[in-house]
This record gives C-alpha cells, structure tokens and sequence, in this order.
C-alpha cells in the first residue's frame, strides 16, 4: 500500500531509511507551520506533535509517530485522545542505559559513595574502615515502581546482586523475568515497608503526577533509599527533601525532577545523604539506530495493513 507520509520536524536520515524500505510512500518534510497545514490534509501518517488545528486538517490521518518515549504533557490534548488516529511512541530502546544508570545509583548508595564523594570535595577524610555502613545487597529488597521494558531490565539486573524484587505495575499481567513478585499500583504503601530501595520508572500519567509525597515516604524504612528515573513530576521534591533532612529515608538519587534544570536556589542541592545526575540517565550509544529501526518496521507494518508496535493508551500518555 503506498501512503503519505509528514515530518512535522526534521527528519534526519530517518527519511532515506523509510524511503528504502517502503519505495512506495511519499515522504514530505515541512519547515513551517504553513507548509505542515497544505501537506496534512492528504497525508495518511506523520511524525511530530499535533494540536488541534493540525489534526483537525489531517482528515485522513491514521498514525502519528511521537518524536520521543515520553513526550510533555499536553502531547496527548483531548482532540487527539478522542480521535481514531494511532500513536506510537519510541519506548524500549533506552531498556539498557537507563536500567545501568539505576543499578549505578543502587551501588553507590549501597557502598555509601553518597558520603565519600562529598568528603573527597571537601577534603576530609572518614574513619570507620571495615565497620562503615553498607546495605548487602543479597539480603536488600528492591521494590520496582514500574516493570515495563526498564523496570524488568533493572529487575533482572538486581538479581545479578542477589536482590529480592517485587514489581508494582498496572498493565504487565504476569512476573517478568528477574521479578519475584507483581501487585497492582493500589499496594504501594503496604509494600514500602519492606523495601530497602525504591525504584521508580514510571512514565507521567494522569495517575502517576505527584505519585510520591511526604506520606509514601513515611511508609519507607528510615535504612531504604529512593530511586526515581522516571519523571520528575511524579515525585514531589519539597516533600523528599524534607524527607532527606528529617532522616525518614537513608538516602535518595534522582536522573529527573519537577524543575529543570533544578533552580540554583533549590535545597535539594545541600540535602544530606542525595545524589543526583541532570537528566542522563538515557545517554548512551545506538539510540538514532533504534530509533530508524523502530520507525522503519512500522512504515512496512503500515504499508502491509499490519498491527503497529509501541502503540500508545492514549487516555494515558503511554
């Protein structure tokens, strides 16, 4: 089946892959806002974000291709939510880097780097030798917030240390490999008091903004740590600092936060017993090749009237 095909931002070498994958598709790469509302109306799939008034004049739109896993809030407007069209989004190709960068903060909170380096930054050197505080990680539980394709990857490399992982999810069905045990998102707070990491991958959903506040972390043990790579709206930063300075947690490592960048004037930046990196945690290599090759199959899924892959739940975001 030939289709017309919009970029709504630039395509890269995206375009020449789908070309010779699918010669049949006529691909149009828009540079303005005028040149994407003359070329929508005629198109039957595109790449980019929509509002109203460009979906309102792609009447034969079928597919939106979103340019990111997660995309902001406001991506998914009523409108598009309502409409027939299917979106997919680039989930599963950041599964290893992401998943390492948790299993780094896992390591280092375990050995008490989040003390050490300060020290090294300040010059001081700490006693105690052997008898410094670590958490063993094969006697350590990790409650994974979220076991799609980063949590379970991160399940299964806990496991690798011995860990006991428990996953919350709301549409995985049954255990992942590497997960020992499923519940649905209403146990949380009965199963925080077991953990001694708390790992959060959770993309932002409807449900999930504002996820964890001062009352998730007053069911955590004072010995666990928090770990959130998700997004930084589901955690409320007010609340876990304070979480931090009154030593209800041991600890905390946060890749994404409610501000970004984090304001120079924030607290969490002189928070005891913190780490924190500046939304990296996806850095890593092949990910232009993922992204073309995830591209690349639904274009000949599309063009052979075929069920599409990583297709969102609209009324979700994911």
């Amino acid at each position: 089946m030939s289709f017309k095909f919009v970029f709504l931002s630039p395509a890269g070498e995206l375009a020449a892959a789908m070309s010779e994958a699918v010669p049949a598709m006529e691909i149009v790469q828009c540079e303005s806002r005028a040149e994407a509302l003359a070329a929508l109306p005629t198109a039957q799939a595109c790449f980019g974000t929509l509002d109203s008034e460009l979906l309102a004049a792609a009447a034969e739109l079928k597919w939106l291709a979103a340019p990111a896993a997660g995309p902001a809030k406001g991506y998914y407007f009523p409108e598009l939510i309502a409409s027939d069209v299917v979106v997919t989004n680039f989930r599963g190709i950041f599964n290893d880097h992401i998943s390492a960068h948790i299993m780094a903060f896992v390591l280092a909170l375990s050995r008490g780097m989040h003390r050490y380096f300060r020290d090294q930054f300040a010059g001081q050197w700490r006693s105690g030798g052997e008898a410094s505080p670590s958490t063993y990680l094969p006697e350590a539980t990790a409650l994974i917030v979220g076991v799609g394709g980063i949590g379970a990857e991160t399940a299964r490399q806990c496991k690798n240390w011995g860990m006991t992982t428990v996953g919350i999810d709301p549409r995985v069905e049954s255990p992942p490999p590497g997960v020992d045990e499923l519940h649905r998102p209403d146990a949380l707070n009965q199963l925080l008091p077991r953990a001694d990491f708390v790992l959060v991958t959770v993309p932002q959903t409807p449900q999930t903004e504002g996820f964890f506040t001062s009352a998730q972390f007053e069911q955590m043990k004072t010995s666990a740590y928090f770990i959130n790579i998700g997004r930084g709206v589901n955690v409320k930063l007010a609340d876990l600092d304070q979480a931090l300075r009154e030593g209800q947690i041991a600890g905390a490592a946060l890749d994404v936060f409610e501000q970004e960048p984090l304001p120079p004037e924030h607290p969490l930046w002189t928070a005891p017993n913190f780490l924190m990196t500046p939304h990296v945690a996806a850095a890593g290599p092949y990910l232009n090749e993922r992204r073309r090759d995830l591209v690349v199959e639904n274009c000949k899924r599309f063009a052979r009237g075929e069920a599409l892959v990583n297709v969102v739940d609209k009324e979700n975001w994911f």
